[in-house]
């Protein structure tokens, strides 16, 4: 072992916590839900990706159960060797028939999704312009792609069009955006997204993370909510959100692009196969949410009380319809210090803070889920409430 190394690396992590930034997992001892036990007691859980409670649904785990007792456990495989079963096929054609495409493609998470989209398609004769705010998986899927890069500011349409003129002499130009931005819960102009593609000759991928299932008057998603389903080239998504919470992502597409995915993405051809417990779930959930949209619109009404009643407590929020909502602290230390004492006050919710959010704005992020019923908005909004006035948030 290198002493050296291993002493710079202490010193580094000793200066994280010093500042009050190093980031202590708590342990959950239960299913992951609305009510969980988390380092040894029952709390209210405010902070998980859990949009429509569906982690630990009764059909969801039945159908997880059904799946290992009929297919197994693992694949011990990737899908062009011997990994690929006949109930991926199925689960690929049904996120295809739900997001209204032509072809998926699975892949063990959406990083992975995002970190494969880019090199495959794209080389030095076209260009990506990413939205500035977008998720870590797809920056670095940009940065393994040799692809002329450039950004623009967030949802900034005026900029966006000036760097697709500005990249007009590209064979092809990808406009890359999360569809959600999860750190401010704040949502995609896609409609005008979509506009200035078509008028510049543009490709758009979108993320659509923290929106399948949700978004949308059936819950098909951000491109539902602005009107232009059919009209995006690339959809990357996640089952470890609203659809079940496990792990998986996906991408979809026309049949020509998941084709050459298929043939190239390196994710996809070095991973092993998403499990049959998290495939035959996920079948199970999309067919839910296709027959009943009881779950969304519950979430939505969760959501809209929430954002009202957290207001009129006087906290600074992030304006928006999502159900993440941001608490708007700006200190760092004070995000961690607010988010220990919710703790005791039986409210599970992290703080977050640089180099996850910019410098300057740490918060905490509130997440509304259907598993919530609403005495316990009401519990966490009274939580918020005292802690906020002791720590001089609110007054």
């Amino acid at each position: 072992m290198n002493n050296n190394f291993v002493d710079r690396i202490k010193a580094e992590v000793s200066e994280i916590e010093a500042a009050g930034l190093f980031k202590q997992e708590r342990i959950i001892s239960s299913v992951q839900s609305a009510h969980i036990m988390a380092n040894g007691k029952p709390v209210l859980n405010f902070c998980a990706n859990n949009y429509l409670g569906l982690s630990s649904h009764p059909k969801t785990i039945e159908a997880a159960h059904q799946a290992i007792d009929n297919r197994g456990y693992g694949l011990s495989s990737v899908r062009f060797i011997c990994g690929t079963q006949d109930i991926h096929k199925e689960l690929e054609q049904k996120i295809s028939a739900f997001l209204g495409t032509e072809d998926t493609i699975l892949y063990c998470a959406a990083f992975d999704a995002n970190g494969g989209v880019f090199e495959p398609l794209l080389n030095e004769q076209d260009a990506i312009i990413s939205d500035e705010l977008n998720h870590a998986s797809i920056i670095d899927g940009v940065r393994l792609c040799k692809a002329e890069r450039h950004r623009y500011k967030h949802n900034d349409m005026q900029e966006l069009e000036e760097k697709l003129i500005a990249t007009q002499h590209c064979r092809s130009r990808m406009i890359a955006t999360d569809s959600v931005f999860s750190m401010d819960g704040t949502i995609a102009q896609l409609d005008k997204i979509v506009a200035l593609a078509e008028k510049y000759d543009a490709i758009v991928m979108i993320d659509e993370c923290h929106s399948s299932g949700f978004i949308g008057k059936t819950g098909r998603g951000v491109h539902e909510h602005c009107g232009v389903m059919g009209k995006i080239d690339i959809i990357t998504g996640t089952l470890g959100k609203a659809l079940g919470g496990a792990n998986g992502g996906f991408t979809s597409g026309s049949k020509a692009v998941i084709d050459m995915l298929r043939q190239k993405s390196r994710p996809y051809l070095f991973s092993n196969t998403l499990a049959p417990s998290i495939v035959g779930a996920s079948i199970a959930i999309l067919d839910m949410l296709s027959e009943t949209t009881a779950l969304r619109d519950k979430l939505e009404q969760n959501t809209l009380y929430f954002r009202e009643q957290i207001t009129n407590a006087g906290f600074d929020i992030k304006p928006g319809i999502h159900p993440i909502v941001p608490i708007m602290l700006y200190d760092a230390p004070l995000a961690q210090k607010m988010a220990a004492r919710m703790l005791e006050e039986g409210v599970y919710v992290v703080g977050f803070f640089y180099p996850v959010v910019a410098k300057g704005n740490a918060r905490i992020r509130v997440q509304i889920s259907a598993g919530h019923e609403r005495e316990d908005l009401d519990k966490a909004i009274a939580a918020f409430t005292k802690v906020g006035k002791e720590l001089g948030v609110i007054k």
